[in-house]
Parts: structure tokens; sequence; C-alpha cells
């Protein structure tokens, strides 16, 4: 179920940093229908973002809570850098830098919708069914080839991997806790866009008004 039109990834320009928003849940909300584009050495991939998780200061189920680390550094710079992490030790996740220099703040691109470039996500991730190439955060990291190697990375700056808007307003979107955590879980910092097939997690949280 692929729509809203063709995407070209090599025509996107990145989205600016003057134009995300300072506070971490506000970006997590714009992100919904931003796309993010990754640059392969044959071609490009491109998908709109669906999903959505802030992570705040002050915040248990952050990886910031504690301090900053050598692992979460990216989390404490300017906003708008990838923030990749080995997740259990068994995929990664990427994140987007969020508030202001020296506060940990980040947000979660938990799920996307592939619009161009399914066969270099395919590479990575297997013959899957579309809707599942990039639904949850680890699916989304491989089937981006998104590693360690990216954290750090400008998104806001054309590279290797950079967030972009093709000007598609979303209709609605949803909010709800966050998935997978058992730490300040009742906080409503999970954003998605409402009846979207590529939207991780249970089917509760995603009929939530």
């Amino acid at each position: 179920m692929l729509h809203n039109g063709p995407v070209q990834p090599s025509t996107l320009a990145p989205l600016s940093r003057d134009d995300l928003p300072g506070d971490t849940a506000a970006l997590a909300r714009y992100l919904i229908g931003k796309l993010m584009v990754r640059a392969f050495p044959d071609g490009f991939a491109a998908a709109r973002i669906v999903e959505t998780e802030a992570y705040l200061a002050g915040d248990e189920a952050s990886h910031s809570f504690r301090g900053l680390t050598p692992r979460n550094r990216v989390m404490f710079g300017p906003p708008g850098y990838a923030y990749v992490y080995l997740n259990y030790g068994m995929h990664f996740a990427l994140n987007v830098s969020s508030a202001a220099e020296g506060v940990g703040e980040a947000v979660l691109i938990r799920a996307a919708e592939p619009l161009t470039g399914l066969d270099a996500m395919r590479r990575h991730r297997g013959d899957v069914p579309v809707r599942d190439l990039m639904r949850g955060p680890g699916r989304l990291a491989k089937a981006l080839d998104i590693g360690s190697s990216l954290d750090g990375t400008d998104l806001c700056a054309a590279g290797p991997l950079w967030l972009a808007s093709d000007g598609h307003i979303p209709q609605d979107f949803g909010v709800s806790v966050r998935i997978g955590i058992s730490r300040d879980a009742h906080r409503p910092l999970r954003f998605f866009l409402k009846g979207s097939p590529f939207v991780s997690g249970p089917a509760a949280l995603n009929r939530c008004p």
C-alpha cells in the first residue's frame, strides 16, 4: 500500500535545523509525515515517518537519565543529529537529537512507510512484505542499513542519511504511551499516523483517540 505519489529522493532538500521545533514532544509530532532519505552506493531510498516517541530530560526511560556518557553524547549535542544505538545487543535504533545543546533529549523513529528504494531495503531486510520492511525501530534501521557508523550524522544536511519533506501534511495522528518500556511508562509521548498499516505496536494503542 504505497501512496502519496512518486518521490525522487535525490532532489529532496534536507530539513532546515531552524524549522525543527525546540520542544522534543513537538518535534516527535512534527516528524510524522516527514521523510527519511538514505543514500546508497547505487541509489537512494526514502520512507515516510509514521511513528515516533519522545524521550526527555529527567525521563527514567531515556538513555540520558543518568547523564552524559560516550554512548549517548549525541543526545546532548545540538538538535537534528542521528543518535544510533544498539538495542539489547540485537538491533540498531535511529533517534534524532532534539533539545538545546547540553540537554539530553531525542526522538526515536519507530516506524516508516517505504516509498522508494524497496530493492535496496530488501537487500538488508530480506524478502518480507512491504508492510513489514520498516514496522518497528529495529526493522527500520536494518532496512536502511543504519548502524553505529551513522551515529552523529547531521540529518539536516545532504549526506548518507537525512530528513526531508515533500510537502505532505498528515491528516490525523494519534498519541499514546510508549512501547516496550517499564519506567515512566505512563507518559503520552508516542505519536503515530492514524490508520497507517505501517505503524508498529499493539492494535489497542493504535486505536486510541
